[in-house]
This record gives C-alpha cells, sequence and structure tokens, in this order.
C-alpha cells in the first residue's frame, strides 16, 4: 500500500517561489478546481497574503498517476526555521528552490542542512527561468558546487506559468522513497503541528508511522499521558476532508475533541489506547519529537488595558498551540502591571505575534524592549539566567555576566564584501573565514563571523540591506555563551521612570544607544502642554537628554485690544501654569511609541 505514497516538502529561501509553485502542483493534479484557484492558494492567514510570505507550514494532498503525493509547504524566513524542521520530520524527500535570478542564498543553505540531518532525497530545482535576468548557467553551478549532484538532476521550473512541473511530480515519484513502516510496531503517529477549533477542539496534523487511525478509535498520547478518542479523520485537500481512516505513511488531520491545548503538543506520539495495557503503552516507543526549540529574543507583552489580562492568557495560549516555538511565563512589573515574559526566534516572530493579538484576539499590547537571555554568575558562584533588564541584579553582586554568540553566514556579491565587513565588525562581530561560490565577473562570497545575539536582534538585518544594496541575505544559528560587559540604561519621561523601555546594553556602546533612544522618544512623543523632559540614565547618573518642547495655547488671540501689561500678564500666568506642569504633570506613552523605539 506504501509503495503508492510520497511525502515531501519545498524548502527555500525568502521569495524563492515556494508557495507559488505549490500553485501550479494543485492546479497540475487538478487537487482545486480552476474556479477555486487563487494566487498562494495555501497561504490561507490574513497576514501572509497581506505581506506576500509564508509563516506557518500546510500541508496539502495530492494525486497523480495511481499516487498519492503529500506536500507541506515551508516558511523561508530564518525566524520561521522551526516551522521548516519539523515539516522535515514528517516526509522522506525535499524539493530544494533555488530563484534563477538570485542564485544560492543563506536560507536555501541553511534549510538544506536541515533536510541533510534528516536523511531526506534532496531534488534540487532552478525556479523562475522565465524572468528577463534569469542566469541559469551561473545558479546551476553554484548548486552544483554546494550538492555535489549531477547536472541532469537539477530540473528547470517557473511557478509563474507551469513550466517543468510535470517533471518535478514525476522526479518525486522516481526519487524520493516510500514510506517505511515495521509491522511489529503498534499504531504511532507524529503529531508536526496542531490548531484550536473553538468547535472541535484541538485538530493535530499528524504523518502515521505505524498502523492506521480511524474514527472511534482510543488513543494515548504518550507525551502528556492523555487519554483521548478520535473524533474524525482525514485529509487536506487543502481543505478537511474527512475519511474512514489514515492509513501508514499517509499525512491528514485527526481531530481529538481535546479542549485543553497543552494536552496535545507538537512532536508528541498518538498511539492507540487499550485500557489493560495503559502501562505498556506508556514505554511504547515514543517517535523521536522536535529538539526543544530555543528562543533567541525576549520581550514583555502586557495588555494595555488591565482587565485583558485573562483575554491576553487565552490567546497567547491558542497563539502557543499553533506556533509550538513560542515560549511565554507570567510577569509582573510595577509599572505595567501583569503581563507575559516571551521568548522569540527574532524581531519579524515578535512582529507577526503581535499583528496576530491585534488582528485575531482585537488586543492592545505594550511590547518593552526586546533583549537576549544573559547568564549572570553572582558572588557565591551561583547561575542565574535573566530576560529583562528587571531581573538584573546589584552590579556589586555579580562575578560574571554571559551573553549567547551566534554562528553568521551572509552571502553576497563580491562587490559589498567590504561594506559586509565593515557592518558586521562595527558589532563586535569576529570574521572567520570567506568561501567563493561562484567563478566570473558576478562572483558572490560567503562570509562566516561569529556575532553576539544582541547585535542581530535590532536592526541588522535592515543595515545589512542598506549597505548591500538589498543583495545580501543571512542565516544564524546559536553557538555557545560567553564573557561580555552589559549595564542597565534607564529611560527617564517627565522625571518618570518608564520601565517598558529599560533596556541591557554594552557598557561602550551605552552613550550611543541612551542618545539614539532619546532621539527617536523626541520624533516619536505626542507634545504635551508643558516641556517634556528626555533623559537616558545608569545607575542614577545620566548620561543623554533632551527636551520636547510644549505645545502653546495662543492666550491673547480673545483680547480686543487692551494695555501691553494686560498681555503681559496673562503670559506670566501661562508660564507659572507651564512650569507647575512641568514638575507634576505625568505622560501616557502611546504603543506607537514604544514600537518605534523597538525599532530604533
Amino acid at each position: 500500500m506504501t509503495q503508492h505514497i510520497r511525502n515531501f516538502c519545498i524548502i527555500a529561501h525568502i521569495d524563492h517561489g515556494k508557495s507559488t509553485l505549490a500553485d501550479r502542483l494543485l492546479e497540475f493534479t487538478g487537487t482545486v478546481q480552476k474556479r477555486d484557484m487563487q494566487a498562494q492558494l495555501l497561504d490561507s492567514m490574513e497576514l501572509e497574503r497581506e505581506r506576500g510570505i509564508t509563516i506557518k507550514l500546510t500541508p496539502v494532498r495530492m494525486s497523480y498517476k495511481d499516487y498519492v503525493i503529500n506536500l507541506i509547504d515551508t516558511p523561508g524566513h530564518v525566524d520561521f526555521n522551526y516551522e521548516v524542521s519539523r515539516s522535515l520530520a514528517a516526509v522522506e524527500g525535499a524539493i530544494l528552490l533555488v530563484d534563477a535570478s538570485q542564485g544560492v542564498q543563506a536560507q536555501t543553505i541553511g534549510n538544506l542542512y536541515l533536510a541533510i540531518e534528516q536523511n531526506l532525497t534532496i531534488i534540487p530545482v532552478i525556479n523562475k527561468i522565465d524572468m528577463p535576468n534569469a542566469n541559469v548557467e551561473k545558479t546551476r553551478d553554484e548548486i552544483l558546487h554546494l550538492l555535489g549532484c549531477k547536472p541532469e538532476e537539477i530540473i528547470l521550473a517557473s511557478g509563474k506559468t507551469g513550466q517543468g512541473v510535470d517533471k518535478i511530480l514525476e522526479a518525486v515519484i522516481e526519487r524520493i522513497p516510500p514510506p517505511t513502516y515495521d509491522t511489529n510496531n503498534p499504531t504511532r503517529a507524529l503529531i508536526f503541528d496542531s490548531v484550536y477549533n473553538d468547535y472541535k477542539g484541538v485538530i493535530a496534523s499528524v504523518r502515521v508511522m505505524d498502523g492506521e487511525l480511524k474514527k472511534g478509535d482510543k488513543i494515548f498520547l504518550i507525551g502528556t499521558r492523555t487519554p483521548a478518542e478520535v473524533l474524525e479523520v482525514g485529509y487536506y485537500k487543502p481543505k478537511f476532508q474527512s475519511a474512514e481512516k489514515i492509513n501508514t505513511g499517509e499525512i491528514g488531520y485527526c481531530i481529538t475533541g481535546l479542549k485543553e491545548l497543552r494536552d496535545c503538543r507538537v512532536g508528541d506520539t498518538i498511539t492507540t489506547y487499550k485500557k489493560d495495557e495503559e502501562e505498556k503503552n506508556i514505554h511504547t516507543l515514543a517517535l523521536p519529537g522536535y529538539k526543544e526549540v530555543k528562543p533567541v529574543v525576549y520581550a514583555g507583552i502586557f495588555p494595555k488595558e488591565g482587565d485583558d489580562y485573562q483575554t491576553l492568557r487565552d490567546a497567547i495560549e491558542r497563539l502557543k498551540l499553533n506556533d509550538a516555538s513560542l515560549f511565554y511565563e507570567p510577569e509582573h512589573s510595577l509599572a505595567l502591571g501583569f503581563g507575559f515574559r516571551c521568548g522569540f526566534l527574532g524581531l519579524l516572530h515578535l512582529d507577526i505575534f503581535q499583528e496576530r493579538l491585534s488582528r485575531e484576539y482585537n488586543l492592545e499590547i505594550i511590547i518593552t524592549v526586546p533583549s537576549v537571555a544573559y547568564r549572570i554568575i553572582n558572588n557565591t558562584g551561583q547561575e542565574k539566567i535573566i530576560h529583562s533588564p528587571q531581573e538584573m541584579p546589584d552590579p556589586t553582586h555579580i562575578t560574571e555576566i554571559l551573553e549567547p554568540w551566534m554562528k553568521l553566514d551572509v552571502i553576497t556579491p563580491k562587490d559589498f564584501v567590504g561594506n559586509v565587513m565593515g557592518l558586521v565588525s562595527e558589532r563586535k562581530g569576529k570574521y572567520i573565514n570567506t568561501e567563493y561560490l561562484s567563478t566570473g565577473s558576478d562572483q558572490r562570497a560567503m562570509l562566516h563571523y561569529e556575532i553576539p545575539l544582541a547585535s542581530l536582534i535590532t536592526d541588522f538585518y535592515d543595515k545589512l540591506k542598506t549597505v548591500t544594496s538589498g543583495y545580501a541575505s543571512m542565516n544564524y544559528e546559536f553557538i555557545d555563551y560567553q564573557t561580555t560587559d552589559v549595564v542597565r540604561l534607564d529611560i527617564i519621561v517627565a522625571e518618570e521612570q518608564v520601565e517598558a523601555l529599560s533596556t541591557l546594553v554594552w557598557r561602550d556602546y551605552a552613550y550611543k544607544v541612551g542618545k539614539k533612544i532619546v532621539e527617536s522618544l523626541k520624533e516619536s512623543l505626542p507634545r504635551q502642554q508643558f516641556v517634556l523632559k528626555i533623559q537616558a540614565a545608569i545607575g542614577g547618573k545620566v548620561i543623554a537628554a533632551d527636551r520636547l518642547s510644549a505645545l502653546r495655547k495662543d492666550v491673547i488671540e480673545t483680547m480686543s485690544g487692551g494695555d501691553y501689561t494686560r498681555k503681559q500678564k496673562l503670559l506670566q500666568k501661562q508660564k507659572k501654569g507651564k512650569k507647575r506642569m512641568l514638575a507634576h504633570g505625568k505622560i501616557d506613552i502611546p504603543p506607537e511609541t514604544y514600537l518605534a523605539v523597538l525599532k530604533r
């Protein structure tokens, strides 16, 4: 039965045409009717369609020449790398898509290594060959250099015109092996994604490794030790299509009716459940799940209105089900009340998370300045991990502070190598070496660096694009922790410390960062009736300051003539009022201002 099943996913750099190629495959195999077809059909989330990026992995089942072909469309951005690694665990092969006009990019290589780790069959495809600036020969050389495959194994295609789609499907059938299974094993299915539905409860996306899942089965989730019952199973076509059962090697969905989100974890194993075999079942070989993902960026998330705390909690819990790489724990701040400390894989991840809270749950939130996790070793030799400036202990109690370092790969045309080196050295990066991906006049280099994560999380990507005219791409992964010297930088507005804007910075960069934050606050804060003092301070010592001038009402416009001294009297009265307001005035900082500082 499994001889006629093929499972594969599409991996590529951002914007190399994964979702468009998936559209052509759906069209070619007749999975979706012509009249229902729309661009980027599998990107169903409103945000995905708006931004033109894939955020969530999406499975779909197609039929072609007596074969059942399961495709998983994956994101390309480094912040959603975890979605890619989960897709790879559920399939036997991957199409490596490379844009003919851009060539091999940093994420192409990052995602390729993830696929090679899982021992997947790789089918190299050069996409967008119909583009006027397509350079097929150069791209082919780069792929040969990268994969060491034969030139005839590379397929030329166009996701826009549909050229080469038949060859891709033939290659999937010929080159990708059918799923393997062991008849001695009990039923086992891997949960690689899950969503919450208000009517049906938790819906898990599963890949059946052994046995079969059918409606009415009593099942057991090994990781969370939760018994449940299968209410419905079926396939993604791409909408839900219910079936009697899902067989070995197939990908589909399973509705468990579980109402508790934490009972159905991504990476868990489902097995069939019998009461008398409960203990034995717990020891059934659980499938290797996923490596626990480590968030790299932490930010405090607080509701704008205190009574929205419960709504925020429910919303984050539901997003967590759909986004396994999200980390959160409750946090209390004196200034902002109750909220959560959340961990993300990058700033885009944080941005998407904030957008989804606002759109899907109608929540207004305040985000504190993103920071990385520092390790603090105190005088007694104990180690503590801190995620926010508020957790920073008294400097006199600290022996050593360690910060995370990343391995950074940047691919850029050779003309911009000097600019990239300048940018990375300015951000405390250590140069390792340079590799050249191709030869000729339009040669491209791959630069390897080690760099502190704190350098990457604010505006590094934007700056990299600026210094390379948009041509460079980057990929990064965690190496280890190294010693550093950081201090807490406090921001004071109208004589009041704004806790949400406190941040941890390197001591030698404190003045520069403080000045930048003060400037960006001056630009983004709404003007008040009184002069606003904006200051940046370290341990009580002000290192940067500025003033935002007051709005001035024309108090003498209602006067119809009269003595000069009367005018002066009114102006003096206004001046005194402003002085009094300067001493006692309070200011409400809008969320847009917080965001402007975050993106400084």
